[in-house]
């Protein structure tokens, strides 16, 4: 009897490399961009955008952390912090930098994780 190799996965067509949708870009034009960075859209998303961008633009109608533009768009955080400092240099996003949490928080929250 002859075992039969498994049939290779179909490719999925619809993927597309994070340097295309980048430009070929890795680094943002904002360096000061954290994953708690909170992003908010300043108008209705242009029409001329990229799919993406427009994704993104649309999910920052409310303020929205980068981390979570990223994961709701299904870009790589990299290549969110991109396309979200594009959007900001364009004028399509504005950002702003959540105040910093006390130290007394942060000790608080270092115990609760130790504590898991």
């Amino acid at each position: 009897m002859s075992e039969r190799e498994p049939a290779e996965p179909a490719e999925e067509t619809s993927f597309v490399r994070p340097f295309i949708i980048t430009g070929g870009r890795a680094e943002p034009l904002q360096t000061d961009l954290r994953l708690e960075t909170l992003v908010v859209a300043v108008g209705a998303p242009d029409e001329s955008l990229t799919f993406e961008r427009r994704h993104i633009v649309a999910v920052c109608a409310q303020p929205t952390t980068v981390a979570e533009v990223a994961h709701r768009v299904g870009v790589p955080l990299g290549v969110a912090k991109v396309l979200i400092s594009d959007l900001v240099v364009a004028g399509q996003l504005a950002c702003r930098q959540p105040a910093e949490l006390p130290l007394q928080m942060l000790e608080r929250i270092r115990d609760h994780v130790r504590a898991l």
